[in-house]
């Protein structure tokens, strides 16, 4: 079990580094801004599940996660990038004025669930935080299992509202963006962001 007081350290460095601007929360905001929240729950849980999978990594040991994955978080990295830029293109060439799609289906979810999963695992900033500066948060190695548990739901907890708090103002600022020529704006805008975030990971 984690003291209180770890803990409440850990909320506030956790809360601050996930709120900080950043490629994940660039593609995240770019994407409601791009297409709504249709579908956004399902990519904000890939950034959960890839948060968590880093967490798992930090108390694992990252020497021989290193050692067996790296060629793999590598190969994430890029594909997340291209993901990214790919949806920078179709933001940047979408219509003003185009319907919206209709509810997705089981694959449109489990794509973007995939597409949030891999942006944060290639999210330079993210491996930083689980990586360098977690372990001088917390004493990894001193945690028990009630610790652990009671880390990932914290992870979870903040994660989730932090995320949830971005697509809200965006939602939000995409509603007023109403007429054609500023949805055009906006979509443009929004791709150049998401742009922006594929060379932020890729170049790290």
């Amino acid at each position: 079990m984690i003291s209180l007081s770890h803990l409440v350290i850990f909320v506030a460095v956790y809360a601050v580094a996930v709120a900080s601007p950043g490629p994940g929360i660039a593609a995240l905001v770019a994407r409601v801004l791009a297409s709504g929240t249709r579908g956004i729950g399902a990519f904000v849980a890939g950034y959960i599940v890839g948060d968590l999978m880093w967490f798992a990594v930090a108390v694992g040991g990252f020497a021989l996660i290193a050692q067996t994955l790296g060629p793999l978080l590598v190969a994430l990295k890029y594909a997340s990038a291209l993901y990214l830029a790919f949806l920078a293109y179709r933001a940047w060439t979408s219509r003003a004025g185009a319907v919206e799609a209709p509810p997705l289906g089981d694959k449109g979810a489990l794509r973007l669930f995939t597409a949030g999963l891999a942006i944060t695992l290639g999210n330079p900033k993210v491996i930083l935080f689980f990586l360098a500066l977690l372990p001088t948060v917390i004493d990894l190695a001193e945690v028990d299992a009630l610790g652990l548990a009671e880390l990932s739901v914290t992870i979870v907890l903040v994660l989730g509202s932090i995320l949830s708090g971005y697509v809200f103002a965006a939602a939000r600022a995409r509603h007023v963006m109403s007429s054609a020529r500023a949805r055009q704006l906006l979509n443009r805008g929004a791709g150049a962001v998401m742009a922006g975030a594929a060379v932020a990971i890729a170049a790290r």
